[in-house]
């Protein structure tokens, strides 16, 4: 095999790896650009997960989601595109060099369950995501073996403007998302969604599966037992306590955390009550009254109650900060609790809208499209 052979070999397989990377990247940024809180949701996570320094810190998680989900788009498309060929390998390398040692820790201390790399259009295993990193790292030696023969298709000037011009863009699209609702709904609480129907397990479905252990102790000496060899009649030892490490996950419904319980004294829970219901029912979801937008509530509140007989608040907040809320915005509905990440789930928006009728989500809006909403229910 000639030199230039297997130098036209070697561009192959570097352009075919660029567009591999490319739409890797472009793919994961998208489906965060469209979805700007639920990238800031998952870094809260890490902080609160880490803690100590870190959560003093979780003011920054959504200028740092804003940036994460930019930088991965344009370089995604700058891969694909051909834009900066020298320069854009070297901030792959930067960011490939700072994610897959984390992601390493996180698949070896599980700190959350989903690193969420790809949002929510695909949820990968922690171990699946550093093992996806080590391909990715693979792929990008291969760019850097053709390195010296790459070269740009476009002027200085033309590389410059196309850069602004994606970036422009992807800001927009995370904006025009983040004021009203993700262009692509990937969470199992869309549009037409059965809840009752999702929250289903199936008789012949597989359970947790747990390892037990159990504790005795002598003279002072505790030691660990499994279920077979515990010194089940031996009056020495003295039990302790049980220990139980899931060991296999079992199945676990697309649903499995959406419970309205009623504000007051004597909680009760009326979820199937609410899911049952023939007629309409609107929830107005307020995951954290203290991160409410009270100035959008004000001005809409008095058309949401017009439009819907039933009406109900939901929010993940307890119940003096509910009280306290409700006599400052003067809010005369009642008042459910929900756990607020299932809340963050259903509707990214605070205040945002769902209309379940018989289970089915009929409807979901930020609080500000009421007014587009109801329009385009009468036309």
């Amino acid at each position: 095999m000639t030199l230039e052979q297997r130098n036209k070999i070697m561009g192959v397989i570097a352009t075919i790896s660029r567009l591999l990377l490319g739409l890797v990247f472009t793919f994961s940024g998208f489906v965060k650009i469209i979805d700007p809180l639920g990238t800031t949701y998952k870094i809260e996570d890490y902080l609160h997960a880490f803690g100590g320094f870190f959560l003093k810190i979780d003011i920054l998680a959504f200028p740092a989601a804003m940036c994460l989900v930019m930088l991965e788009f344009v370089l995604g498309l700058s891969l694909l595109l051909h834009i900066k060929p020298k320069l854009t390998p070297w901030l792959l390398l930067v960011f490939m060099l700072f994610m897959t040692p984390l992601t390493l820790y996180i698949a070896l201390y599980n700190p959350v369950s989903d690193c969420g790399c790809f949002g929510d259009a695909l949820i990968l295993s922690n171990w699946a995501t550093f093992w996806k990193n080590i391909v990715l790292c693979l792929l990008l030696l291969l760019v850097f073996l053709d390195y010296k023969h790459i070269h740009s298709l476009y002027t200085p000037k033309a590389e410059w403007s196309l850069l602004v011009l994606l970036l422009v863009a992807s800001l927009t699209i995370s904006i025009y998302c983040l004021r009203h609702l993700p262009l692509l709904d990937f969470r199992p609480y869309k549009v037409c969604a059965d809840i009752p129907a999702l929250m289903e397990i199936p008789d012949d479905a597989p359970h947790d599966k747990y390892e037990v252990s159990l504790v005795y102790e002598n003279n002072g000496v505790e030691k660990e037992f499994t279920l077979e060899d515990y010194p089940r009649n031996d009056s020495t030892w003295h039990f302790v306590k049980q220990n139980r490490k899931l060991v296999e996950k079992g199945y676990e419904p697309p649903i499995h955390d959406f419970v309205l319980v009623t504000n007051g004294e004597d909680p009760l829970d009326i979820t199937d009550e609410i899911l049952s219901s023939d007629e309409p029912i609107a929830l107005l979801i307020m995951y954290d009254l203290s991160k409410t937008n009270t100035s959008l509530l004000r001005e809409n509140l008095d058309e949401l109650k017009d439009h819907y007989d039933n009406l109900y608040a939901v929010t993940g907040s307890g119940s003096w900060a509910i009280k306290e809320f409700a006599e400052n915005q003067d809010l005369d509905i009642p008042f459910l609790t929900c756990d607020p990440v299932t809340l963050k789930t259903i509707v990214r928006a605070n205040p945002g809208v769902i209309v379940l009728q018989r289970g089915r989500i009929m409807e979901k809006y930020n609080l500000r499209d009421i007014q587009n909403q109801l329009k385009n229910k009468l036309d």
